[in-house]
């Protein structure tokens, strides 16, 4: 478990050593006791053994006892789904009412 904000990463290695999920990019949205991260990131595909597409997680985390542990996540699993995602807040965010 990471003990600052910085060290908290979304890469993961199997017990074989094998990285499953590599971490390309990290945007940290709000610091703090309750931290939200956004990651871009590509899974191993256990068959063909290569990376899929980029897919966007977002992770929520929470200081306790001196360290981070991920509280809840939310993935984005595709360009398409994440353009759909940006255009509804965008028009959200335009609305005068808001």
């Amino acid at each position: 478990m990471a003990e600052t904000i910085d060290e908290i990463t979304a890469e993961w290695t199997d017990e074989e050593g094998k990285l499953v999920v590599k971490e390309l990019r990290k945007e940290i949205l709000t610091r703090g006791q309750w931290t939200t991260i956004m990651f871009m990131i590509q899974e191993l595909d256990k068959r063909s053994g290569e990376y899929g597409s980029p897919k966007v997680r977002i992770d929520r985390y929470q200081k306790r006892s001196g360290s981070f542990s991920r509280h809840s996540k939310f993935t984005i699993s595709s360009k398409d789904q994440a353009m759909k995602v940006v255009k509804v807040l965008l028009e959200w965010f335009s609305d005068e009412t808001t």
